[in-house]
């Protein structure tokens, strides 16, 4: 019977099929704690057992001293306006060891971990993009990584600790113009010849787009498809995607040209090679890792993804979330700061709970890296969703910015950063692509329990297998229906909640009762759509909003624990759970009307009413809008832990310096300037001037002090410079003549600065 049912699986193709290439991408990796979403199980002992953990003392002294450093060194309008980055910032970077964080030590390299490198590139991505980039490259995915773990000896000794000391500036060749998102597809070729001197070598010819650091690196590792038409290598005539390292200067090698990126101009460009010969001792990992490629590349992807990219974007909007609760009280309107307006607070203070979320979220998948796991899913979640989160928080701060975010010039806050967050959206695999196949497309044969032992078993013809796993399914198929129908009926009651703050019990419950019916939709999808998911991605994107919003959720609770319990932070945390929760129920509303089929009606009539009548949760309240607001409209000891590595320049540099100090007088002058308030409705002073106007008639008549009038003016001075946005001379604004008859946007030099006004 079971064979039966096996062959006629197979020959309506009710199973998903799956190519080497993507079996490749499943295999890479680990199963983590998405493993017990996808079994309708979340273990919130497991989840909170999870290490969180700090920076070593060498990474913190890192951050605190040559990041630091770095930064001040940085002019990031000029940048900007040049496209380039001086020699000294390069030197320094190459000289403090900035090309070898994730390089062991005895090739020269810091050897820090996946939270430390993720920290160091979250604090430069807060000032500018360019330089982080710089940065960035020679620590993700590419010749050093791939040397790390599957270079030769040989390659170990000769490459690391050059590309540890920046001798050796690395890019990675693996995007084309057919080759996007379906990376696999790549046509760049290297065949395999014997030359006439009788060296067996190879012969690749390419062109690679999207390369960030091609124009300036000169050393380049290229994927390409390996062809051994002689069968030299022993290997086949296909080998396979096999990843080679190709210097500059190589006869053929062409590099240099420029593509021009939106918002901070990072080197970007192509790779062009017509018949470069390289040795075949540049295959990283020698012959044995010919035609390994595409699974070196998955398996560093699987938790690399979590990484860069992440740290980018949760530092953009660490920063953007800082400088927009301290603009809403510095900036004021109608004699009072905007932030007590309730349209810019319900900003704030979203911007405030997102930043808290994800900044958890990448906190805690970097500390599961560290501890082993690389999981690929979970890190196309914090891909995905922290660079489409950061967008939107940027996009909020915008809006509270206004006229002040829209003009450009060295005192812009924001606008680089609001230019460029479309990058982080589109490379390493476009998010339209990892939300609508990557996650949940994937994810569901990867860490469902049983859907990968009855793929492989119906692919192998192995009846007792196939047997034995799909009675297990079908076990815990009805097993799941019990869990979410009691787990829905009671609100969540009955799931296990571990021993944690009473406040915060209730969204252990939720997302419990969440994760259940999450696994329960993943076996019906699995059943009644099988082979056809992949091309559900309207669907299967609602899947993964519902996966991620949960696990973004959870990271944000673990944050909370770890942080014992802070009670000033639980403002943050409530706004966090509630957005996360109601995003999890609008996810499940749009599956239960768009499922298709049988099912699917039976989901939109019935399930459909149940879900709207017993929700998981509503969008967050004006109130807890408002507390989460206040968590960075002060300047005080949670402001700078919420701050914690964003860079923040000196009080009196262009922008962010001066609004931070004047947010700083702003809030120590508050005090007195509530009491000057306070008597302007008693009537004691005249109504209509702002405190600091009247400050020495409320000295006179004994409300604040003379100490407190002069934090008060100061306070005043410092407001009105922090908020004047740039203005150009023609000259400045539409370039000056060069000597050839163009337009030189070169530098400009201090006294030919831009006015304040």
């Amino acid at each position: 019977m079971f064979g039966q049912l096996m062959r006629w699986m197979q020959a309506r193709r009710m199973l998903p099929s799956i190519s080497d290439t993507e079996r490749q991408a499943l295999q890479a990796g680990t199963v983590w704690i998405d493993g017990d979403f996808f079994a309708g199980k979340p273990d919130f002992e497991r989840i909170l057992s999870e290490p969180y953990s700090p920076l070593s003392d060498q990474e913190q002294a890192f951050l605190d001293g040559p990041v630091e450093q770095l930064l001040r060194r940085v002019d990031r309008y000029q940048i900007g306006r040049t496209k380039r980055i001086p020699d000294e910032v390069i030197d320094f970077i190459k000289r403090e060891g900035f090309m070898g964080l994730l390089i062991p030590r005895q090739y020269g390299g810091k050897q820090f971990s996946a939270l430390g490198i993720s920290t160091i590139l979250a604090k430069l991505n807060t000032w500018n993009a360019a330089v982080a980039t710089l940065v960035t490259i020679p620590n993700s995915l590419g010749a050093g990584e791939l040397i790390v773990h599957y270079g030769t000896q040989a390659q170990k000794d000769h490459y690391l600790p050059r590309l540890a000391s920046g001798d050796y500036l690395p890019c990675f060749g693996l995007t084309e113009p057919t080759a996007g998102s379906d990376a696999a597809s790549i046509q760049a070729e290297a065949r395999v010849f014997r030359d006439d001197d009788g060296a067996i070598k190879l012969k690749l010819n390419f062109r690679k787009r999207y390369i960030t650091l091609a124009p300036i690196a000169n050393l380049a590792t290229l994927a390409c498809k390996l062809n051994d038409p002689d069968d030299l290598l022993g290997k086949g005539v296909n080998v396979g995607i096999t990843c080679v390292l190709v210097h500059r200067g190589t006869p053929g090698f062409v590099s240099g040209d420029h593509h021009d990126p939106i918002g901070d101009p990072f080197y970007n460009g192509p790779l062009v090679g017509t018949d470069v010969v390289v040795p075949l001792d540049q295959i990283i990992g020698g012959v044995d890792y010919a035609g390994k490629g595409w699974l070196m590349l998955m398996q560093q992807l699987a938790g690399g993804r979590a990484i860069s990219l992440p740290a980018g974007a949760v530092g953009n909007a660490k920063a953007a979330a800082i400088a927009t609760g301290a603009y809403s009280m510095v900036r004021q309107q109608f004699g009072i700061p905007i932030g007590r307006m309730e349209g810019v607070e319900e900003r704030v203070g979203r911007m405030a709970a997102l930043a808290y979320m994800i900044e958890a979220a990448r906190i805690y998948a970097c500390s599961a890296i560290d501890n082993g796991q690389h999981p690929p899913v979970v890190s196309g979640v914090l891909k995905a969703y922290t660079t489409r989160i950061s967008q939107d928080i940027i996009v909020d701060g915008m809006d509270v910015f206004s006229g002040a975010g829209v003009m450009q010039g060295p005192n812009n806050i924001l606008g680089a950063a609001y230019k460029s967050a479309p990058v982080g959206i589109t490379v390493e695999g476009a998010n339209i692509l990892t939300r609508t196949l990557m996650i949940f497309g994937q994810g569901a044969t990867r860490c469902h329990p049983y859907a990968m032992s009855v793929v492989d078993a119906v692919a192998q013809s192995d009846v007792p297998a196939f047997r034995r796993q799909l009675l297990g399914w079908i076990a815990h198929f009805i097993a799941g229906i019990g869990r979410a129908a009691l787990h829905g009926v009671t609100r969540g009651l009955t799931v296990s909640v571990p021993d944690v703050d009473a406040a915060t019990q209730g969204y252990y419950r939720r997302i419990g009762w969440a994760g259940a019916r999450f696994g329960l939709l993943t076996d019906l999808a699995m059943f009644a759509i099988g082979g056809r998911l992949k091309v559900r991605g309207k669907l299967t994107g609602r899947y993964s909003d519902a996966l991620a919003w949960m696990l973004l959720g959870v990271s944000a609770l673990r944050r909370y624990e770890a942080e014992g319990r802070r009670a000033d932070d639980a403002p943050l945390l409530h706004y966090a759970l509630s957005h996360a929760l109601h995003q999890v129920q609008q996810a499940y509303e749009g599956i239960y009307q768009n499922f298709g089929g049988p099912v699917g009606v039976l989901l939109r009539v019935v399930g459909g009413i149940w879900l709207r009548l017993n929700p998981l949760g509503s969008a967050p309240t004006d109130e807890q809008s408002r507390r989460a607001a206040l968590c960075v409209q002060t300047a005080n000891a949670q402001f700078e832990r919420l701050a914690y590595a964003v860079f923040q320049p000196a009080d009196d540099h262009p922008a962010l310096g001066r609004l931070l100090n004047a947010f700083a007088c702003v809030s120590a002058a508050q005090p007195a300037a509530q009491r000057i308030i306070q008597a302007q409705k008693a009537r004691r002073l005249p109504r209509g001037p702002l405190p600091a106007e009247i400050a020495d008639d409320a000295v006179k008549v004994g409300i604040i002090d003379a100490a407190e009038a002069d934090l008060l003016r100061r306070a005043l001075r410092a407001r009105l410079d922090a908020i004047e946005v740039d203005s150009f001379t023609p000259d400045q604004y539409f370039g000056r003549i060069n000597d050839g008859g163009g337009i030189d946007h070169g530098a400009i030099e201090p006294d030919d600065r831009p006015t304040l006004s």
